[in-house]
Parts: structure tokens; sequence; C-alpha cells
């Protein structure tokens, strides 16, 4: 007998349905052991799975609402207190109870809805938390057996190396993203070379006027300026002229009305301050009269001056036409552009040199990781071949060999650098055939049991679910397969759904799912049964519905 080693306690303790499929409401006390659950076919067993799957974050189904007109309701009570899943609770802003509640509602309107300690959470992380608590087994996961995904998950958990994994995919994520950055880099410099000599002519043509923020205003004002010097000259000289012009000029004037009020200012205040008012202007006027006079004296006629102006100006104005822009600073923002696209151009081997480099660097990490990847899965194989052989020779495949490939390659995959292949020869002399071809129904699930077996200890599952694992299987195998359940119970929360009575009769807890009619109207129930209850329940899994005394004698003997 495989000998499972202690794991900490965690477990679905209550389940509460309501107005899902064709249960009406129904509430199960579930015990830490093995519970088993059997019923005639059609009666509902799988009705239970579609509610547990609900709450561990499966999506929901309007058409499983029992009345269209009430909400559907699904809780499970679960202890998580040895689970160490207080990290989890505090990233994701639940509250952590030792006794933590998952509801999930399906409303009327069709709009599912779920929650954790009362507090409303997402799908997404209600299926993080849900695969923590809770692993169910369907029938048709036997398949899963041949997946690639599936067997590495399994070495994997026995290599216990998830930190190594978490790191891996850090690693070939960056080396991905330097990868997918080197191709777009030269697929970019492909299109710089190809504009590379435009580009260089547009930039040449821009850095030769002198571009900067506003130059045009300025030359506008210069052109403006000398092409008008003669009307400036006239007026400034005619200004000039009234400003001093001797006795009747305005300041001429102005200081016979300063000289007139200085001898009144002795008066009063007013007239006082009419003098200082005077004396103000006149010092104004003066100040005036020389800038004029400065103006004039400078104001030449230069044509060569203006003809260089208006150049500049045209040089201006056909850039902006050109490019369509409207403003020297849209200018100087495309000669940048155009300068970084050059520069890029003239870079490029010394730009793509850095990049090689550092995706060589990224690639050697995630080698290294890789590696150390491939040999903790290589070192634990054949424990797990051993462990695999000894539980199969115990559910009536003791000619079973497995046999697992692994061999490194060149390339990265998502699980490192390894390609992974099981082979199993069935039968004594028998050749090694990929496993979902060598294996028949019956076997595949002992198969899988087998590996559940194993892989619940190393994932440290707190609740298992099986649901008909032992499709295909009879008489003293389905005995056996019991006893591995059995055994996986001593340290785990295991519940099988079964439809033989060597499974059912191992099982701790009984639970019964029947149907009835009342009414015109069909309900889905589920009751504990007791001991006596318990017997007609397995006799008649032996004989059918009669249940003979042989029958009722065998399913005591099966019990004790």
């Amino acid at each position: 007998m495989y000998i499972y080693p202690k794991i900490e306690e965690n477990l679905l303790t209550n389940l509460s349905i309501k107005n899902f499929a064709l249960i009406e409401d129904v509430s199960l006390q579930l015990q830490n052991d093995f519970t088993i659950i059997t019923g005639e076919t059609g009666a509902g067993k799988s009705i239970l799975l579609g509610a547990l799957s609900l709450i561990i974050g499966k999506r929901a189904d309007i058409t499983a609402v029992r009345n269209p007109e009430k909400k559907c309701v699904v809780e499970g009570l679960f202890k998580v207190s040895a689970y160490q899943l207080e990290a989890f609770f505090t990233k994701n802003d639940l509250d952590y109870e030792p006794d933590t509640i998952i509801r999930r509602e399906i409303l009327p309107s069709g709009k599912s809805r779920a929650f954790v300690n009362d507090t409303p959470v997402t799908l997404q992380k209600l299926s993080l938390l849900g695969n923590q608590l809770i692993d169910i087994h369907s029938q048709h996961e036997t398949l899963s057996l041949g997946e690639v995904n599936y067997q590495f998950k399994v070495i994997d958990a026995l290599a216990n190396h998830k930190d190594n994994l978490i790191q891996f995919k850090e690693k070939l994520s960056v080396y991905k993203s330097l990868v997918h950055e080197l191709e777009a880099l030269k697929e970019s410099q492909r299109e710089a070379k190809a504009a590379y000599d435009y580009n260089l002519f547009l930039v040449t043509e821009l850095r030769e006027v002198d571009l900067k923020p506003g130059i045009q205003e300025d030359l506008e004002e210069k052109f403006k300026t000398l092409n008008n010097v003669e009307e400036l000259k006239e007026n400034l000289s005619a200004s000039s002229f009234h400003l001093e012009q001797e006795e009747v000029g305005v300041l001429a004037v102005l200081r016979e009305v300063k000289n007139n009020l200085s001898r009144l200012e002795n008066f009063s205040e007013s007239y006082k301050e009419l003098y200082e008012r005077v004396q103000s202007s006149l010092l104004e006027l003066e100040d005036v009269s020389e800038e004029v006079a400065r103006l004039e004296s400078k104001m030449e006629d230069d044509p060569e001056e203006l003809s260089l102006v208006n150049e500049k100006l045209q040089q201006l104005y056909n850039l902006q036409r050109k490019h369509d822009l409207e403003s020297v600073e849209d200018l100087l923002a495309l000669r940048n552009e155009l300068e970084e696209k050059v520069s890029s151009s003239e870079n490029a081997e010394e730009e793509l040199k850095d990049l090689e480099n550092k995706i060589e660097a990224a690639k050697k990490e995630a080698l290294a990781i890789a590696q150390a990847l491939y040999k903790a899965r290589k070192k634990e194989i054949p424990n797990f071949i051993k462990m695999m052989e000894a539980i199969l020779a115990q559910i009536g495949m003791p000619d079973a060999k497995l046999n697992i490939e692994i061999l490194p390659q060149q390339e990265f995959n998502v699980h490192g650098i390894d390609k992974m292949n099981w082979l199993l020869a069935a039968n004594k002399g028998g050749n090694f055939k990929e496993i979902k071809k060598a294996a028949s129904g019956g076997e595949l699930s002992r198969i899988t049991l087998a590996v559940k077996s194993i892989l619940a200890v190393y994932g440290k599952l707190p609740t298992i679910i099986f649901d008909e694992i032992d499709t295909g299987v009879s008489g003293d195998v389905a005995q056996k397969m019991g006893d591995i359940m059995l055994g996986m119970s001593a340290e785990m929360q295991v519940i099988a759904i079964t439809h033989l009575p060597q499974i059912a009769a191992k099982g701790k807890q009984h639970l019964k799912v029947y149907k009835e009619t009342q009414k015109n109207i069909t309900t889905t129930n589920i009751e504990q049964l007791d001991a006596e209850r318990r017997i007609m329940e397995i006799a008649e899994m032996l004989g059918g519905k009669e249940k003979s005394s042989s029958a009722i004698a065998h399913a005591k003997q099966l019990l004790n």
C-alpha cells in the first residue's frame, strides 16, 4: 500500500444549493475523510459538480436556474486556516477568515455575482481561490494524461520548483519582449534606411535656415521698416521740426509756459503742481525729440539689406508651404524629428548591437533556470515511475511499465527547454506507446487515479473530488481503487461519485442522490444514509431494486 505523507487539514464542511437545476433547496454537511455519493443514472449526481463548479469560478448558465423568477444561490463553507492563504486574501483586498464562505448567485436577470466572506469578487479572483481549495476530477480528465501541459504539471509538482517556474516565465517574457523589440527595430531601420537620403536632404535644407523662435516676427518687422524708409524719414523729420522749431516749436512754447508758471509756484500748492506737471511733460517731450532725431539719423535706404531680409522671409514661407506648417516652431519640431530619424540610421549598427547584447544576456538568464528545471525533472522522474508502478500493481495492472522521455531542446517553450512524452507498456512484453494510445478506458481511469493520488499529495490539494473515476472497472480492481481513495482520505478530504458497490462500501460518509416527482414537478434530493439504509443502497447497487437476501449479505460483507 502506498503511504501518504501527512499534510495540513483543509476541507469543504458545508454546501448549500438553492434553486439550481433540479435542486430546490439542499444543505449538506461533509466530513473530512472519504465521502461517497451514489444514485441512479440521471438522478442528478452531476448537478452537485455543477454547483461546486460555480463556487470555484466556472461560468454560470442561466438555463441552470430551476425557477427563473427566483435567484439561484450556491454557498460553501471552507476551513482554510492551515493553507497559508492570508497573503492571497490581502493581495486581493479580501477579509481573511479561518472559516471562509464562498457564495455564488445567479439572478433572474441572468446576471451572476460572486462573494468571498461577503465581499464581491470577480470570477477571475474566485477561480484563483477555488483552484487552491478544490480539485475536481471529471470523467473526461483521463484524456489529459496525453497532454503535454498535464504531464509537466505532474512532474513539476513532485520536483517542487514552483519558484523556479515563476522566475523562468518572467525571464522568458523579458527575452521574448527583447526579441520582439529587435524585430521592430530592424523593420524600423529598414524603413529609415530607405528614407535616409530624402530625410538627410530635408534636414540639410532646414539647417540652412536660421531657425529659432521669434525670427519670423523679427524679419517681418525689419522688412516693413526697410520697405517704407521714405515715408518713415518724412514723418520723423516733420515731427522733429515741429518739436524743435525755434520760437514756435512745441518744446520752445512749452519752455516758455514752464518759465511763466515758475513765477507762480510759490503762491499756492495748485500753481506749484501745475508747474511740476509742465516740467514733467517737458522732460518727456525732450526725450521723445531725442528718440525721433536718433531714429531719423539711422533711417537709411538700404536696398541690399531689404533684399536679404526678403530672401530669408521667402525661405521661411516656402518651407512652411512645402511641409504644410504654420510657424517657425512647427519647422523646428519637424527638423528635430527628421534629425532623430537620420541619427537612427547613422547609429543603426550600434543600436542593433546593444539590443542584441541585451537579448543574449536575457537568454543566458532564462537558459540557466530552464536547465535547472530540466535537471530537477530528470532527477524526480525515476521516483515518480516507481510510485506509479507500485500503485498500478495494487489496482490490477501488475505488469504495467511507465517510461517518461525528457530531452532538452534548442528552443524555449512555456515549460523551459524540455520535451516530455509519457509512454506506457500496459502488458508484459508489450511495446511502449504514447499513454493515451496504449491504455483502454478502464486502464486510463486507473492510471489517472494513480497520478491523482500522487499529485494530490505533492500538490497539497485540500479537497479532491472524483467523478466516476471507476468507469470501466469492476470487481477486485474496483475494491483496490477504493482502497487507494480510502488511503488518501486518511490525510485529506476525498469525495467520490461512484456507481460501484465495492468503492461505495469504502466511504466513511455516504450520500444518496435521488429524484422524486410531486404534482408533476421533479426534484433532485440528497440524503445522508445511516447504517441500515446504506446496506440497502449497496445491496441495490449489487443486485437491483429487488434487494435479494444474497445481495444484502454481500453488502454487509463489503461494509464490514
